[in-house]
């Protein structure tokens, strides 16, 4: 069954009035669903995605009393598990569900392909050497001390990719696309550790049954309520 958009996103292609909530919404449904459909099939990447949740919903609860511990449990465990469902579990063969191919996703996709992800991972683990070659990162930061003062430093410097990257991805978005398409992005990837613990908790329960890949037959139910992460 080929699945189909929300329907509440047929009243914008109506051509309905509609007010700023109403629009936020149906594109978050829109992105939501596109991202769960297009890049989530695989049952071991969604259980990687549930794990991935976990760590970030730890990394949000860390990030006032332990910012070093939020950012390393965040990268090293979060994006790590997420990440690894994509590049190694997902196919990336022609989408017999969907019909399109692996290179038409790519293009289309709202947030990171693999392209812009394999850029920001290089960046992110050119980090570390970055600042051991230059600990003081070109004076914008004091000498590390210690062991400690340098994991502090790496998780600064991860912490401030992290947000340069949402920020010009959002603005991209907003100049290429809409600007509610780029602030709907980055709600999405704020809350979506929640939203994939809700629609991924019983992927661990069918991968164990031996279903490798979702079926994508409840199009409805996702339509409207489900979704994925970038």
């Amino acid at each position: 069954m080929k699945p189909t958009y929300p329907q509440a996103l047929s009243r914008r292609k109506s051509g309905d009035n509609m007010t700023f909530l109403s629009a936020f919404k149906d594109e978050l449904h829109r992105q939501r669903w596109d991202d769960h459909r297009l890049y989530h099939q695989s049952r071991i990447n969604q259980t990687l995605h549930l794990i991935s949740a976990v760590s970030f919903l730890c990394a949000y609860a860390l990030v006032l009393k332990d910012p070093l511990m939020a950012v390393l449990v965040g990268w090293c465990v979060g994006m790590v598990t997420r990440q690894t469902g994509h590049y190694v579990f997902e196919p990336a063969s022609y989408d017999e569900i969907n019909r399109v191919t692996n290179d038409h996703k790519e293009q289309v996709k709202v947030g990171f392909n693999q392209k812009r992800k394999t850029v920001l991972i290089a960046l992110v683990l050119a980090a570390p050497l970055t600042l051991h070659l230059e600990p003081t990162l070109f004076g914008l930061m004091e000498h590390a001390t210690g062991w400690r003062d340098f994991g502090e430093h790496v998780a600064i410097l991860w912490l401030g990719l992290a947000a340069l990257a949402v920020a010009a991805r959002c603005l991209q978005l907003c100049v290429t696309r809409t600007p509610l398409t780029g602030l709907v992005w980055v709600y999405k990837i704020a809350t979506d550790p929640l939203h994939n613990i809700r629609i991924y908790w019983k992927s661990p329960l069918y991968l164990l049954q031996g279903q490798l890949y979702d079926p994508l037959d409840d199009a409805g139910q996702h339509g409207h309520e489900s979704g994925a992460t970038s």
